[in-house]
């Protein structure tokens, strides 16, 4: 009955998957031209900024400067189409990428702009470059750029100019998971139009977007239609099937993707390789964490984080330690041992948020509420936590409370970024994943802290840590500091 209640519906979502909208049309051709033009002014912007910075604001400020002189040619010609020919190079107008990922590629494309641009200069002869000119230059225009793109796109979205429509071969799991990113972030740009799939009774997502047909079928739906963008996340499909639907749909589309069960696998920095002759696919993975110069590199971004962030917070530190002073009696920071890089124990840092005598008010309390002690017993957390004082529970809402482990950051027991620090109980709950705990130093921010934090259940918590050592990246370390302004801000899963 299920199959037969669902028929007439195959034939009608067809109907709609097969046309694309005008203002889809448009968007092919109209995105990347004023993605470009975004660019190009957003370009200029940087460089007007950079040369009133260094040639009207730091001369008043320091009269020893040189006075300065850029050409209009490099201003309005130059250096720009250097820039839009890099953004071009790494994929950018055409690519539908989160934004963290594409600002990860537009910061690679700015980094080799300045350093030609540096060469172009001095090869030429064509005068003194001013470095603070240049580092300015840098820093802008990818603040500008970022900036411009983000709005732009979303803009875009908004007109249905961005928006490009993808039939999903397959609707289970890993097809949720797209369909939930696509419909998270229009910076992306994609659309679900339809899906493909032959167990459509069981799979939810088939009530939520057209159902076109089965796998059988696939061939006759995407031939049919304008649709050309396809996605094939049907990991479970044994290699002969999955195959010979790839060879089915390949000539009908203009871009097919194959999402490869290598879930759990790191990411970051894998290369794709191909043996021709024996038709094999191979997956290059890198633990970046192993090579000394990123370890040097990490620890360097973290000492001088550290030491500069430490002095513009210096104001808010005693601020917040005569706040803890005045509500409660004890000292202002405490330290807890926690479990370090290579198992490790250290003190770790923190603004008391709790009474002097925490530990007997947690165990009356956990001896008077069963429920509660099974919270506590699960997560090592309590969302009503009876030790916390009223300024505890507003640093806490704000991660205030965590600012004293700079100090444990530049004595190397900690970083800016990494796992969470554990107790010595929580080792047990992290299984095979503990080794790579200990690969690390664990950190102020990370995965966890930015992806809800105490929403989040311990399994996923130990999850997040262990992808986060696999995939770190410098990118990766910049993301999450810049996510944890965002969720702090928020207050969203702190208690």
């Amino acid at each position: 009955m299920q199959s037969e209640a669902h028929t007439p519906a195959v034939n009608v979502h067809m109907g709609q998957a097969a046309a694309l909208p005008l203002a889809v049309r448009l968007g092919q051709f109209l995105s990347p031209l004023l993605l470009a033009a975004a660019d190009y002014f957003a370009v200029v912007a940087a460089i007007y900024s950079a040369a009133w910075l260094r040639g009207t604001f730091l001369p008043k400020l320091f009269p020893a400067l040189l006075p300065f002189h850029f050409g209009h040619t490099y201003i309005y010609f130059v250096i720009p189409v250097v820039y839009l020919t890099f953004i071009a190079a790494q994929g950018l107008y055409t690519k539908r990428l989160p934004f963290w990922q594409g600002a990860g590629l537009l910061f690679k494309a700015c980094n080799y702009v300045i350093i030609l641009v540096i060469g172009i200069v001095y090869f030429l002869k064509t005068g003194h470059v001013s470095r603070i000119f240049t580092v300015a230059v840098w820093g802008l225009s990818f603040a500008y750029l970022a900036a411009s793109r983000y709005v732009l796109k979303h803009l875009l979205a908004r007109a249905g100019l961005w928006q490009k429509p993808v039939i999903i071969v397959g609707a289970g799991k890993t097809a949720e998971l797209l369909a939930g990113a696509f419909a998270a972030d229009p910076y992306i740009g994609y659309k679900v139009a339809g899906l493909i799939e032959d167990n459509y009774a069981d799979r939810p997502l088939t009530r939520q977007y057209p159902y076109l047909g089965t796998f059988d079928q696939a061939e006759r739906i995407i031939a049919a239609s304008d649709i050309k963008d396809v996605i094939i996340a049907a990991p479970g499909l044994n290699r002969d099937r999955l195959l010979a639907l790839v060879n089915r749909l390949q000539p009908h589309v203009s871009s097919l993707t194959v999402v490869p069960d290598v879930c759990g696998l790191p990411l970051a920095g894998m290369e794709v390789e191909t043996l021709f002759n024996e038709k094999l696919v191979l997956l290059k993975l890198r633990n970046n964490l192993a090579l000394l110069h990123n370890r040097l590199l990490k620890r360097a971004f973290d000492i001088a984080a550290s030491v500069v962030g430490g002095i513009f917070i210096l104001p808010l530190l005693l601020v917040i330690a005569a706040a803890i002073y005045l509500d409660s009696p004890g000292p202002v920071i405490f330290s807890h041992q926690r479990i370090g890089q290579n198992g490790r124990p250290f003190p770790c840092y923190k603004f008391r948020s709790m009474v002097a005598n925490a530990q007997e008010v947690l165990e009356s309390y956990l001896a008077q509420n069963p429920a509660a002690r099974e919270e506590w017993e699960r997560d090592f957390k309590l969302r009503d936590d009876p030790r916390v004082t009223r300024v505890g529970k507003f640093l806490r809402k704000t991660s205030l409370d965590e600012l004293p482990q700079i100090i444990n950051v530049i004595c190397g027991e900690m970083s800016l970024v990494g796992p969470r620090p554990i107790v010595e109980q929580e080792v047990v709950k992290y299984g095979e994943y503990i080794n790579d705990y200990y690969l690390v130093p664990p950190g102020i921010t990370g995965l966890w802290q930015t992806s809800g934090r105490n929403d989040v259940d311990y399994e996923t918590r130990v999850q997040m840590d262990s992808w986060y050592v696999r995939n770190w990246s410098p990118w990766l370390d910049i993301v999450l500091l810049f996510r944890t302004i965002k969720v702090i801000l928020k207050g969203e899963g702190a208690y």
